[in-house]
């Protein structure tokens, strides 16, 4: 793909002018760095980053969506079976085989033989089994268990023994186990008392000694320093070799350092002081750090176009409407968005050229999924006459509408403190809503704070990364159907609240049901004409994806998806 990246003299000064601020933060947390690297780190240490701090190491709660948590899951816990990022095809994982049922209604797994966790217990099919009991019981309140529901039935799981599991599908589901990728398999003896005493959600809190947790990942917790970092250390149980016999994983340790600020990250790399950025390049990190790969000092790769956007949200679960603002949730007003903004003039101002506009909530990087919803225009005279015909005027000339009431038009938008491409976005588009009359003002938080703010119902709107569980929509249910814990505009309704709620989950439950390709990928299709229609939430641009190493990190072939390079960490070491 070839670099769509402008360049200039202004953008060098920013890079300057940013890179020279973020040094105070970078030397003041120098001397933590240097003791958390100091006699003992070999060959096989590397050193990444993450923005903020995990809110819990318990992927099965509320708070385990963030990705923080994730990233860890993924380091230190395994699944079932998981979908190669590569390939996008479901892969054997703690499961080394099964059978399908003539009905395709029961799978028959067998596990793995001499798979022990991180702290030597073995791993049966009892853990399998204590696993989904953990999930479904509504006292661990997990988002799992929306997404491992079919027609909203839970799946029954059995084990017979130490290594076979029955697992029997309430209805027919197209993509069948599948839907298991990304569900990490617990240890039935540490949290077999949390289950049995209602507290499961609450248990491996960010307060937890390493030594309580275990998994079946390749690497397991061995230092927790908060607001600091967290160091990893092989698995010595680890149970998946390379093809010649060599024991996974390649590396012995790893370091994740905890950088709120984008700009550090970048110096610390740059520094030779970290070997990975857990973010992608923001497009005015590209130049600088072209330069430094040209000189071999370190390595850049070109990834493609993302399949993860960043969504503008809206509030739709009545508190717009009690605050006085039925505007707000009248579809016509977010139209009048989408038409108000100049998606190239976006990608070109917010990404430095290095997107591509986009509209719709599955990104055309999703070529099996994407369907070909037309373009919204740019077309701000008719944004102007569809806030018109909801009454929102400008009666004295100042350039911000009034609603019927005299109050302005104007929302809050939440971001994620830190994340450039969600501040410049926001500021983007504050800009062009003002053309027509809208204000916006935005407020920078914590991810946990902003996070709060959504699960409370206690905002306007917010802009924020979208990151897919899946490319098939039938792995993310919790999103498309509107009692899904991750709808994002009303999450969790008991009942649908609008038509067009209805119609979306009566078509991804056909939609799911079907083990006929063309009929889902139609019914699908379906469902993004719709949610287009209704824009819940928008899209403006889908960023190409640039991720930078040190030269001493080898063995990875990266993926557009997060974590790009971690995504297979085993494989993963360092020269």
């Amino acid at each position: 793909m070839a670099t769509r990246f402008r360049s200039g003299l202004l953008s060098a000064v920013l890079i300057l002018v940013a890179l020279a601020a973020a040094a105070a933060w970078y030397l003041g947390a120098q001397p933590a760095r240097d003791e958390a690297v100091a006699g003992g780190d070999g060959p096989r240490t590397l050193v990444t980053t993450l923005r903020s701090e995990p809110a819990t190491f318990n992927r099965y709660t509320g708070a385990g969506r963030a990705y923080p948590t994730v990233l860890i899951t993924g380091l230190t816990h395994a699944g079932l079976v998981r979908i190669n990022r590569l390939t996008d095809r479901v892969e054997p994982w703690l499961a080394e085989s099964w059978e399908v049922s003539g009905d395709a209604l029961q799978y028959d797994l067998h596990l793995r033989e001499g798979i022990r966790f991180s702290d030597g217990e073995p791993f049966t099919a009892a853990d399998v089994a204590f696993s989904f009991a953990a999930i479904y019981d509504p006292r661990t309140a997990s988002p799992f268990a929306d997404v491992l529901r079919i027609g909203g039935e839970p799946l029954q799981v059995e084990a017979h023994g130490d290594r076979h599991v029955t697992i029997r599908f309430p209805a027919p589901y197209g993509p069948g186990l599948r839907l298991l990728d990304g569900l990490p398999i617990y240890p039935r003896h540490l949290l077999a008392a949390s289950l049995e005493a209602g507290t499961l959600g609450e248990a491996w809190g960010p307060a937890t000694p390493p030594g309580e947790i275990a998994g079946l990942g390749p690497f397991r917790l061995a230092r927790h320093e908060p607001g600091q970092r967290l160091i990893f250390e092989r698995n010595p149980h680890y149970w998946r070799t390379g093809g010649g016999g060599d024991p996974y994983p390649r590396l012995d340790r790893l370091i994740v350092e905890l950088v709120p600020d984008q700009n550090a990250e970048l110096l610390r790399l740059q520094a030779g002081q970290i070997d990975l950025m857990q973010s992608e390049l923001r497009p005015e990190d590209y130049r600088p750090l072209k330069d430094e790969a040209d000189r071999g000092r370190l390595k850049m790769v070109d990834i493609g176009t993302s399949l993860d956007t960043h969504l503008l949200w809206f509030n739709l679960t009545g508190a717009a409407c009690e605050a006085g603002r039925p505007w707000l949730h009248h579809p016509a007003f977010r139209r009048a968005i989408s038409h108000a903004v100049d998606r190239r003039a976006f990608a070109e101002t917010v990404y430095l050229g290095a997107a591509e506009p986009a509209w719709t909530l599955v990104s055309a990087a999703n070529t099996t999924w994407h369907a070909d919803v037309p373009e919204p225009a740019l077309d701000r005279d008719l944004a102007r006459r569809l806030l018109a015909g909801l009454r929102l005027t400008d009666p004295d000339g100042d350039g911000l509408l009034q609603d019927a009431a005299g109050a302005p038009v104007r929302f809050t938008v939440l971001v994620q403190k830190g994340i450039t491409a969600a501040e410049k976005g926001a500021s983007f588009l504050r800009e062009q809503l003002a053309q027509v009359g809208i204000g916006v003002d935005i407020a920078a938080l914590e991810l946990a704070a902003m996070m709060s703010r959504w699960g409370k119902a206690e905002y306007d709107a917010i802009y924020h990364w979208m990151m897919w569980t899946d490319t098939d929509p039938a792995g993310n249910l919790d999103l498309w159907l509107s009692s899904g814990s991750a709808h994002l505009w009303n999450p969790g309704q008991p009942d649908p609240s609008t038509e067009w709620e209805e119609q979306v989950d009566a078509l991804m439950r056909r939609q799911v049901a079907s083990t006929d390709f063309l009929e889902r990928h139609a019914l699908f299709a379906r469902v993004q004409e719709i949610v287009a229609a209704e824009s819940p939430a928008l899209v403006f641009a889908a960023p190409h994806v640039y991720v930078a190493t040190s030269p001493r990190v080898t063995g990875f072939t990266p993926v557009v998806s997060r974590p790009q390079i971690l995504w297979n960490p085993d494989v993963v070491t360092v020269e």
